[in-house]
């Protein structure tokens, strides 16, 4: 069996896997990265991004993105099939497969198809259709991503039965849609479906909340939004179990039965691990099953980093991407990136969309750190009025006295791309000041962040503010 040698070798084909492989590659070094699915990309390109663009096909079909224009009122006639309907989440998931390997060639990466698994800390074998091969590198970047969570209790053979990855396969639209979990995955698909007409779309949570890491106010809004579509919610649940029978039913903690045609789990995602052969490189997993990196990405061993979903967090594909690449600027000590990007947005595709930076009230709060918080609604704003957005709110929380930018929250039409402007600013420092003085395009949903920080200079004017 022969050896070929490499400057990095990279586990996984998804944003943290390539986007690590390109900037190592790009600076001169040579790489092989090792995917074992029969497409490049990950759970991002493959059900993350297709989701989504099911996602934008259902508001247009469902006459959402006409909303209520000057009293006309589009409408889904219910005639759509489930092929049409996911035709577009296919078109751009063999986009996104043929763009992934076009940077990876373009760099000149050595993709190898297989299974990977460890030797020893510097050799990867690569279980292939032609056989084994052997990889010796000098560093080596796991970037395995994850997969759903599927409970032991859940009956997952059962065809009626998905999680966030299955989901993509439906042969059918359900009548209704019970959904456990009140996560990112969990209300994005709650909002899809419900959309798209079905009787009745269920969110179960345990939470008395959705969304816990957003700002609760902003959370609230998304829950009242979801809920004016139609989307029930039963929550805080406990102990949801689901009857396979011939009747689909999930059973609560409280005895309550639920029928319905269909059951999404969206339980979170657990690291992809297994069969690694992590112990022969003597790579040790947390509590959680997971890989636990240092602040340079750096596993127990020094030589292995690992970036992205299968170090447990939030699951980003942009937060993927900034470590995988901080990765090998710290592996290869590239000069050309300080370090990892300083403020991280978030982006739920919810409908209306909701997305965040920095802190919230209540990180604020905990911290007794003086605060004053600044609103504009969106049908306060000419644009906003224009594309006849019911919903919608930017929310901003200066710092005193220093009356610093410190969160940014949107939720609304186009929030994900919003919040740019919001997270530059937070980046380069901006205070009050800075969009006060700043003209935006008249008229224009960016104009809010003017309006809103002349909100918090009046709520700071008469006091009403938290002084910690």
């Amino acid at each position: 069996m022969t050896m070929a040698t490499y400057d990095l070798i990279v586990i996984g084909s998804g944003p943290a896997g390539e986007k690590g492989a390109a900037q190592a590659a790009y600076f001169g070094k040579k790489v092989a990265l090792i995917e074992r699915a029969s497409r490049l990309g990950g759970a991002v390109a493959n059900t993350g991004v297709p989701g989504k663009a099911m996602r934008e096909t259902a508001l247009y079909i469902s006459g959402l993105r006409g909303r209520d224009l000057h009293g006309i009122r589009l409408s889904y006639d219910g005639t759509i099939t489930v092929d049409a309907f996911m035709h577009r989440g296919r078109v751009v998931r063999e986009a996104l497969n043929e763009w992934v390997g076009t940077n990876l060639d373009r760099h000149h990466v050595d993709v190898h198809r297989g299974v990977a698994s460890f030797v020893d800390a510097h050799t990867v074998k690569v279980d292939g259709e032609d056989g084994p091969t052997l990889l010796h590198g000098q560093i080596v970047l796991i970037a395995t991503g994850s997969r759903p969570t599927r409970p032991e209790t859940i009956p997952f053979e059962d065809p009626r039965v998905y999680d966030s990855d299955t989901i993509l396969e439906m042969t059918r639209l359900p009548r209704s849609l019970t959904i456990i979990g009140g996560g990112t995955i969990g209300c994005e698909y709650a909002c899809l479906f419900k959309v798209l007409g079905l009787d009745h779309v269920r969110v179960i949570s345990t939470g008395d909340r959705l969304l816990p890491f957003a700002d609760a106010e902003v959370a609230t809004m998304l829950q009242e939004a979801m809920a004016s579509i139609g989307v029930e919610f039963l929550m805080p649940q406990h102990g949801s179990e689901v009857d396979g029978s011939d009747v689909l039913t999930v059973i609560l903690q409280s005895g309550r039965r639920l029928e319905a045609d269909a059951v999404l789990v969206a339980l979170g995602r657990r690291s992809n691990v297994e069969g690694l052969g992590l112990d022969r490189a003597g790579v040790r997993l947390n509590e959680h099953g997971q890989l636990e990196v240092n602040d340079r990405f750096q596993t127990n061993v020094p030589h292995i980093y690992a970036a992205g979903d299968v170090t447990g967090g939030l699951a980003l594909s942009s937060t993927a991407m900034e470590e995988a690449r901080m990765a090998m600027v710290n592996a290869f000590d590239l000069s050309y990136k300080a370090g990892i990007a300083r403020h991280l947005p978030i982006g739920v595709w919810t409908i209306p969309e909701l997305s965040m930076v920095g802190e919230t009230e209540e990180s604020l709060l905990a911290k007794r750190r003086p605060y004053v918080v600044g609103r504009c609604r969106y049908h306060h704003n000419p644009r906003g009025a224009l594309i006849g957005e019911r919903w919608g709110l930017l929310k901003l929380l200066f710092a005193l006295p220093e009356e610093q930018l410190l969160g940014v929250h949107m939720i609304g039409e186009n929030a994900c791309e919003l919040i740019a402007s919001g997270l530059v600013g937070m980046t380069m420092g901006a205070t009050i000041a800075t969009f006060i003085d700043t003209c935006f395009n008249y008229p224009s949903l960016s104009d809010m962040y003017k309006y809103a920080t002349y909100d918090a200079m009046g709520n700071l004017q008469r006091g009403d503010c938290y002084r910690g």
